[in-house]
């Protein structure tokens, strides 16, 4: 190769180093922090950017978007003197770039120290069972404390989840063991309740049915006592009415003989024309009222009659 061909390749390679040192591409949520001569100088957008070569050098990239980061596993001692092993897991964001760079050396670092203090600070005053059952305030409590110091970090936490909480293996197998006893007493409750609530819906049946039953007698007595009285109310008021007629129409008979003019002497005469046809009859004997001898001696007729029942003796 002659000396011409290799400054030609010597000159290519410096045309693209110097583009790779001016040009800089950064993706979208990427942000680049660049330093003139060592002070900080500007950010590097989403994009395309250009640099002067040598006199400016991109110190780190920074990603913006929603990150997790994983807290090792740690023992911790609660106030009943229980060790317990913790999981948890940190979401955060870089929100200052500049802040991330020159605030602290290594966030991520520094977040997972800040939760593991806390996370022992808060265990120690709670109970097992109260560390067990209270995830979601132990997550509340070390976001609150890692808010506070890494506001000044330009980074946010987003979010703290408590994975797993692991008691020693003997403590394990204690809860099971209360756990299956106090499960055995609670179906033994429900089966005890089932039985009594079943005993009670039947004895508040049979009261039903009895209360029902007797209402229906009772019932059943009220209307049959209610048609009686109807049933005699209703006879007397047709005896009534019967004797009413039968007044009215007595009434209206002796109207009608008062109408005609029927004296008490006319009536006597008819009563003795009657006794003369009851004379022809197969008795010997006829009594006749005195006062009626007397009203018909005022006649004149009762001797005619005399003679004549005499001649039929």
């Amino acid at each position: 190769m002659s000396w011409e061909w290799i400054v030609i390749l010597v000159i290519i390679l410096v045309v693209v180093v110097f583009i790779s040192l001016t040009v800089k591409i950064v993706p979208q949520q990427r942000v680049g922090v660049v330093e003139r001569l060592g002070k900080f100088n500007r950010l590097l957008n989403p994009g395309l950017n250009i640099l002067i070569p040598v006199i400016d050098q991109v110190r780190v990239f920074h990603d913006l978007r929603i990150q997790q980061a994983n807290v090792p596993p740690q023992t911790v001692i609660t106030k009943d003197n229980v060790q317990v092993q913790i999981d948890t897991i940190i979401f955060y964001q870089v929100v200052g770039p500049e802040q991330a760079t020159y605030g602290i050396s290594d966030y991520v670092y520094g977040v997972r120290n800040i939760s593991t203090a806390t996370m022992r600070q808060i265990i120690g005053k709670l109970e097992l069972d109260e560390t067990l059952s209270g995830r979601e305030k132990i997550s509340t409590e070390i976001r609150i404390a890692l808010d506070e110091a890494t506001e000044k970090w330009g980074v946010r936490i987003e979010r703290v989840e408590v994975i797993d909480i692991k008691p020693p293996l003997d403590i394990q197998e204690a809860m099971d063991k209360q756990m299956k006893a106090e499960r055995s007493k609670r179906a033994i409750v429900l089966e005890a309740e089932a039985a009594k609530q079943d005993m009670i819906l039947r004895a508040e049946g049979d009261k039903q049915s009895k209360i029902l039953k007797a209402e229906g007698d009772k019932e059943a007595r009220i209307r049959e006592a209610e048609g009686l009285r109807q049933a005699q109310e209703l006879e007397g008021q047709g005896r009534a009415k019967a004797i009413q007629v039968v007044a009215e129409a007595e009434n209206t008979r002796i109207q009608l003989l008062r109408d005609a003019a029927l004296t008490e002497q006319v009536l006597a005469y008819q009563s003795f024309e009657a006794l003369k046809e009851v004379a022809k009859g197969p008795a010997n004997k006829v009594f006749i009222p005195s006062n009626a001898v007397e009203t018909l001696g005022s006649l004149g007729a009762i001797g005619e009659l005399f003679k004549e029942g005499k001649g039929a003796k």
